[in-house]
């Protein structure tokens, strides 16, 4: 194959990299496809057999080597980490919680399904603690009231 095919085929797995939210592979794929692009035009790729078979290795070369510390320079992570926590996050009781009930408590602008984690009521007004998220449910736990 002619060398712009290589390099036109690895600009191409380049910008699919960009343009997916994969887990980092293409990118090292497109890599590969200049690479042989870059043999094919200096004479030393050989036949097309052997540019394909160079184009694989390299590729899978590159992604065991450099996938790993690229990601973690980079700071690619799964879903496994956390963008944002509510569990410690104050909320205000909007309408009132039930022992053994469900009641609502606005945190950071929105409005939220919540329940007492104390199993003790919690009056209208009242601030209250995030103790855990189940789904689109908080429960808390209300501040104890202090004697005047």
């Amino acid at each position: 194959m002619p060398w712009w095919i290589w390099v036109l085929l690895g600009l191409v797995l380049l910008v699919a990299e960009v343009a997916t939210p994969g887990g980092f592979f293409a990118f090292f794929f497109g890599l590969s496809g200049l690479a042989v692009g870059g043999l094919v035009a200096i004479g030393l790729a050989g036949p097309i057999w052997l540019q394909w078979l160079l184009f694989g290795v390299i590729a899978v070369a590159a992604l065991g080597m450099l996938r790993g510390p690229l990601r973690a320079r980079f700071d690619v992570v799964g879903s496994d980490r956390e963008v944002d926590s509510l569990v410690g996050a104050r909320a205000i009781v909007t309408a009132e919680i039930p022992g053994a009930g469900q009641g609502k408590v606005e945190l950071r602008g929105s409005s939220w399904n919540a329940r007492s984690a104390a199993g003790r009521t919690i009056g209208l007004g009242r601030h209250c603690t995030v103790t855990r998220v189940d789904g689109l449910t908080l429960w808390v736990t209300g501040e104890i009231e202090r004697e005047p």
